[in-house]
């Protein structure tokens, strides 16, 4: 069989559509999107049809959305932008112990010079307690932040709960969405959501590609100085063949797809759970429709994932963010998991081009492979 590729948590093939639409933006409309002249103005009036596709998306005004090269700019962006503008007396930002590593290098790099981060607990399936976090928010705090979908576990908070709790005390609420957005539906103005990351290389987009929502009315100090692009917020010559394949991705976006991802996603859990030793991390609901992440007992994951890639499957252990610091997943421990059973736990992450054929190459494999290492003890 050819490579089975099931690594899309990490990053999505782009979509032929999308390479399309990007093309023209290489070769032929090239130009720099901030020259006055009518060939500059091209390439605008196509990062601003971009902006507009963008912002229908999640529910927002055109002029909330700043362009970014994707999700961990976008959070830096963020969380740095509103601990250095003007909150006076306010210090305190609220995150969870499950976030995207971007978010949490980002918060102990503030908590080293401006701000002090309070982290909270998940359970065992991945979730924030609502009433730990109203009570977490201070007189302080100034942005409660939450990943919406995680990107190792799957678990999807439940936003628009907790956008209510910051609505009533009065603090902005940050989200990244840069796993769930357009598998899940998002309206900033019904969930209260103030600010969103999102990126487009995990929707079938090209890398270097991103956005945050940012709701108008609420200041941010740049990450990036200089000429002053995207209203002074984001300086730097628009990548304008990324965004419009960005905006393209959203528009051919997963929503009709998501029935068929959760469909396949809770085949292989069902399947994968078969197999002797095998426990599921996370939740069996409310969890991202292309997410499996599952250990197996006395089995080691890297090596797990080593057979597998022999097979020309292509899976994870984690984060590929966070893969080359060869840290134990964060996440994992969050949920309670020891040491033995956070290095025998392998993500499964599927895609609308994924195939019922692939995934049952993969459990024959899996099935084979967990059983010769659980006999070895490896």
């Amino acid at each position: 069989m050819a490579k089975i590729y099931m690594d899309n948590a990490a990053t999505t093939k782009v979509d032929d559509e999308v390479l399309k639409e990007m093309t023209p933006y290489f070769n032929e409309k090239y130009a720099n999107a901030s020259s006055v002249h009518e060939f500059g103005q091209e390439a605008k009036n196509a990062l601003e049809k971009a902006r507009k596709v963008v912002a229908k998306a999640i529910g927002a005004k055109t002029t909330e959305i700043f362009f970014t090269s994707g999700g961990t700019e976008g959070n830096n962006f963020v969380l740095k932008g509103l601990a250095f503008s003007n909150y006076p007396g306010k210090t305190h930002i609220i995150t969870t112990k499950i976030e995207h590593d971007s978010i949490l290098s980002t918060c102990k790099w503030l908590s080293e010079h401006t701000a002090q981060v309070a982290y909270l607990n998940v359970d065992k399936e991945g979730f924030v307690s609502l009433n730990e976090l109203e009570k977490a928010i201070t007189d302080k705090t100034f942005l409660v932040s939450v990943i919406h979908g995680n990107n190792e576990i799957g678990t999807l908070q439940d936003i628009e709960s907790i956008g209510k709790i910051c609505k009533k005390k009065g603090v902005l609420f940050h989200t990244d969405a840069c796993q769930s957005f357009t598998k899940v539906h998002l309206d900033v103005r019904k969930m209260n959501i103030d600010l969103m990351t999102l990126n487009s290389h995990k929707i079938h987009g090209p890398k270097g590609a991103g956005a945050v929502y940012i709701k108008e009315g609420i200041n941010a100090t740049p990450l990036l100085h200089g000429g002053g692009h995207e209203r002074g917020y984001r300086s730097g010559t628009e990548n304008v063949s990324g965004v419009v394949g960005f905006a393209k991705a959203v528009e051919v976006g997963e929503k009709k797809y998501v029935r068929q991802m959760e469909e396949l996603r809770n085949y292989f859990i069902s399947e994968g759970l078969k197999i002797k030793g095998a426990h599921l991390n996370g939740p069996r609901e409310k969890r991202l429709c292309n997410n499996i992440n599952i250990r197996f007992d006395n089995v080691d994951a890297e090596a797990l994932g080593g057979y597998l890639e022999n097979e020309r499957i292509y899976t994870s252990t984690g984060s590929a963010c966070a893969s080359h610091t060869h840290h134990s997943s964060h996440v994992l421990k969050a949920l309670g998991l020891n040491q033995d059973q956070i290095s025998s736990s392998i993500r499964v992450s599927i895609s609308k081009y994924t195939t019922k054929q692939e995934l049952d190459f993969v459990l024959e494999k899996l099935k084979k492979t967990v059983e010769k290492l659980s006999k070895w003890g490896v």
